[in-house]
């Protein structure tokens, strides 16, 4: 099954466009799996488990677990994920860039080590950056397009013969990149406008789009922006705000988890039309 494939029947049967990303800080874990030795694992299985019925995709961010040394961690934890819910699409947040057959050993790493059906790239070198990456033909490569961060304009808003350059890759994806039409982009909720624009630009494609919860972005004007005329078509990444979710009274970790995924898949589905 293609990355695409899984993602539209993620929507459909989690009836959700919540991405639950997966970055595991130490310091904000439950105190009795601060010293666990197998801590991040625990800690991150509670979260798919408590979320996986809610969520369209799990995105783990490879920096989280690389900075700690726990890369045999993040292998079992996206194990864990294809085996007991092989529905779910996973995707590796990487943001790799770079060409040639450093490019393949990227690809190798987020397809083969790590069995992601996706994995975010960064497209500043050109498409021989990205290329490699489409040798696993089912599989996602999700470009970075508009940032959510500030200071992302400082070069995605370049004139590029006329148009902003986040338009200018937008374009380059959608009509040249796209060879095994699994392509999708990442644009930030922060800047609602843009989303639409790129709606414009790519059609259907798929959209990841980070930046709700801990980073403010506005839900409804996310969902206005960029959803497709079915309802679909996004990836509405929030992590924090789930992961570290405030417990409520008798509340653990994982059933805070769920409980804010489950408010924020229900203001998402609320905007659907």
């Amino acid at each position: 099954m293609t990355f695409i494939t899984k993602l539209n029947a993620a929507w459909s049967s989690n009836d959700s466009l919540l991405c639950v990303g997966l970055d595991p800080d130490i310091a904000r874990f439950p105190e009795h799996l601060r010293a666990h030795p197998d801590g991040i694992v625990e800690f991150c299985k509670g979260i798919v488990d408590a979320t996986a019925d809610l969520a369209c995709a799990f995105k783990p961010q490879i920096a989280y677990f690389a900075a700690l040394g726990a890369e045999r961690q993040l292998e079992t934890i996206c194990s864990y994920i294809r085996a007991k819910y092989p529905q779910i699409p996973l995707i590796l947040d990487a943001k790799r860039g770079d060409i040639g057959a450093t490019a393949h050993q990227y690809a190798r790493e987020a397809f083969e080590r790590y069995s992601a059906d996706a994995v975010t790239v960064n497209p500043y070198m050109g498409f021989d950056s990205v290329e490699p990456y489409m040798d696993w033909e089912d599989r996602g490569v999700i470009v970075l397009c508009r940032t959510s961060n500030a200071g992302g304009s400082d070069l995605q808003f370049l004139d590029v013969s006329g148009q902003p350059l986040y338009q200018h890759v937008a374009r380059l994806v959608a009509d040249k990149w796209n060879k095994n039409g699994q392509c999708a982009l990442v644009v930030g909720a922060t800047f609602p406008e843009e989303i639409a624009q790129v709606r414009a630009i790519v059609g259907d494609m798929p959209l990841l789009v980070p930046g709700v919860g801990a980073q403010g972005g506005d839900v409804e004007a996310t969902v206005g922006a960029g959803r497709t005329a079915d309802g679909t078509g996004m990836m509405i990444n929030s992590s924090r705000a789930i992961l570290y979710a405030k417990a409520e009274a008798g509340e653990d970790f994982a059933a805070a988890a769920r409980r804010v995924a489950l408010e924020t898949r229900d203001a998402i589905n609320r905007y659907r039309g």
